[in-house]
């Protein structure tokens, strides 16, 4: 497919697409690592030039099923190398990737089977392979499927199904006489061009296809340096869904911006143990994973032996006038070389066992970030900067400068890009970062971005004098209660997140006389406290209804509410009976609450907080 692009081509290396990019870092970095995946508890290495191997392999194979240029090819896999060969495979070769969630479901991989056209699905093992065998009779351009694992698949046959180990080789020796395809391929490519698909996860209805078209990448790759603190072999870990634009931005086009090593976890289970392993240079996630890092030292050190929680608490206290100094802007108080020293030496063992002590970038976003979260990671020698981005702008919008954190505000913008606040505070972008519009859906392409080139975000928010950006929450979500009063629920949300028992929240206050919240209970946490308290209990659900974890619970709710206007304050709460996952129907795969589909199906649990 070929778009009309409203940006003149942006240059990165002298090169106007990825694939050209990708061609000329090969190129330059040659034998260096480019990704690492551990497999039974070893890291095995591939070189950069092992790398184009792969990927030219992948697309020659591909083109040789029939495949002509935009078309679309399909990944349903958790993060690994095979991803990014197929991914950058196919689009030297002109094709169009596009990533679906692992946690999908038959209906879901069906709807972006057939929305999309995809012509090849390739798979990672038997589970999504059944998924996929259950819906192709009803993808008419479904051509081909391709297996990455053959667990559980001895003696299967289908000829529309090839194992990606042949198709591999099939490729490979394809490429004895055709290289030279691809390499045509990549010559042939535009700016213009689409490059990749990204389906939104549907909070508001069924997932859309957002068009990320060659130029769109080009500019971000030449934005990188701008907040990665980085340089050519430093670490990544790809953990966070590959099919997201913020995790195929860090694990397939940065890293050839800037050269990161991109390691992939041994499964989605590891990840934290696999951090520590591997201490990288740079981690992006959302503030869930960084409340989840400060929970897990919190439980720690209630655990820890007397001496190790004093020093810690000790070196948290000193620290204190330390970071508001720096939040503030102002030279910090001198520290004596005792305090230093017990600083330096208790929170670089925080820093070891959290795997941070290599970090140069550390950055959060795709939600409101607690600011007590940042002032914690500062304390301990971690600069936690907020960005923001979306589907729609490829990723990266704005990001806060090294040194320069504001708490509550997302950092200054893109350079060559333009931001500004609309009616009802709208936040609107403009620039080479905005993707060209929805697959196949022009009517909602055109309420998204106006004739003038501005994207409307849905996030309503603020900009000050120095050009920060301040998110406050997606428009939909503001709550006007029944006197009146505007409220802002992720804030109040956050600060419950804060909880190391609370994993989520809703708050609940739209026409109504006060807040209430529906609570998710950290599991893991929260089974570890009934433990300890010898609370008896048989499954989550009894764990949930157990009256020591609601006392618990109804504690961590007080907290929040002391530093919440009494407006703003929950005054009633009910915990969730059920553990959900992206699999329920109300979370989307990057685990976001669809609030929705939440005051729908708990609308007698949430009435029964307000009497009549």
């Amino acid at each position: 497919m070929n778009m009309q692009a409203r940006q003149a081509p942006q240059v990165f290396l002298g090169q106007d697409t990825p694939a050209r990019v990708f061609r000329a870092r090969v190129a330059e970095w040659g034998e260096a690592p480019a990704l690492r995946r551990k497999a039974r508890g070893l890291w095995q290495t591939v070189s950069w030039r092992e790398y184009y191997a792969n990927a030219r392999a992948i697309g020659l194979a591909l083109a040789d099923l029939g495949l002509e240029r935009g078309d679309i090819v399909c990944v349903l896999a958790e993060n690994r190398p095979e991803w990014l060969y197929a991914d950058i495979g196919a689009q030297c070769m002109g094709f169009a990737g596009n990533g679906i969630y692992p946690t999908s479901s038959a209906f879901q991989v069906h709807h972006i089977l057939d929305d999309s056209g995809a012509r090849v699905l390739l798979v990672e093992n038997q589970e999504q392979l059944d998924k996929a065998l259950a819906v192709r009779e009803r993808c008419p351009r479904l051509l081909h499927i391709v297996v990455m694992e053959r667990e559980g698949l001895r003696g299967f046959a289908d000829p529309a199904v090839s194992f990606f180990d042949d198709f591999l080789a099939r490729g490979h020796k394809l490429a004895e006489t055709r290289a030279n395809d691809f390499e045509a391929a990549i010559d042939a490519g535009r700016p213009d061009d689409l490059a990749f698909l990204v389906y939104t996860s549907g909070t508001t209805g069924a997932p859309k296809g957002a068009m990320i078209s060659n130029a769109n990448l080009v500019f971000q790759m030449s934005c990188a340096p701008e907040y990665l603190d980085i340089e050519p072999g430093d670490k990544s870990l790809s953990f966070l869904p590959l099919c997201h634009i913020a995790e195929r931005m860090a694990s397939v086009f940065n890293p050839l911006a800037v050269g990161l090593v991109v390691h992939f976890p041994e499964n989605s289970g590891t990840v934290m143990n696999d951090i520590r392993e591997v201490a990288p240079h740079v981690v992006f996630a959302p503030p869930r994973f960084w409340e989840k890092m400060h929970s897990a030292v919190t439980l720690f050190m209630r655990d820890a032996i007397g001496p190790a929680r004093w020093a810690y608490g000790r070196a948290l206290d000193l620290g204190k006038p330390q970071v508001e100094a720096r939040l503030k802007g102002v030279a910090p108080p001198p520290l004596s070389l005792p305090a230093r020293a017990l600083r330096h030496v208790a929170l670089r063992n925080i820093r070891i066992f959290l795997g941070l002590q290599n970090v140069k970038s550390a950055l959060t976003g795709a939600a409101p970030v607690p600011p007590d979260l940042i002032r914690w990671f500062l304390s301990i020698g971690v600069e936690l900067r907020e960005a923001f981005g979306m589907t729609e702008t490829t990723g990266f919008c704005t990001a806060t400068p090294k040194g320069g954190i504001r708490l509550g505000w997302a950092g200054r913008k893109a350079g060559g890009t333009e931001i500004s606040i609309g009616e009802a505070d709208e936040i609107l972008v403009r620039g080479p970062n905005v993707f060209v519009g929805y697959w196949n859906n022009p009517e909602k392409t055109a309420e998204t971005i106006t004739p003038d080139g501005w994207l409307r975000t849905g996030d309503c928010g603020a900009i000050d004098g120095d050009g920060y950006l301040a998110i406050r929450d997606r428009i939909k979500d503001i709550i006007v209660t029944a006197g009146g009063k505007n409220i802002t629920p992720s804030q109040v949300e956050n600060l419950l997140k804060m909880s190391p028992y609370i994993t989520d929240a809703v708050v609940i206050g739209e026409a109504r006389r006060f807040l209430t919240a529906l609570v998710m209970i950290d599991q893991e946490h929260v089974a570890r406290f009934a433990r300890e308290q010898a609370i008896p209990y048989t499954d989550f659900a009894s764990l949930t209804r157990a009256q020591a974890v609601i006392e618990l619970i109804r504690g961590e709710v007080e907290a929040a509410n002391l530093m919440l206007a009494r407006v703003e304050q929950i005054k009633d709460f009910r915990i969730l009976g059920e553990l959900l996952t992206a699999e329920d129907e109300e979370l989307t795969p990057t685990m976001k609450l669809k609030r929705k589909v939440i005051a729908q199906k708990y609308a007698a649990l949430i009435d029964g907080m307000y009497p009549v």
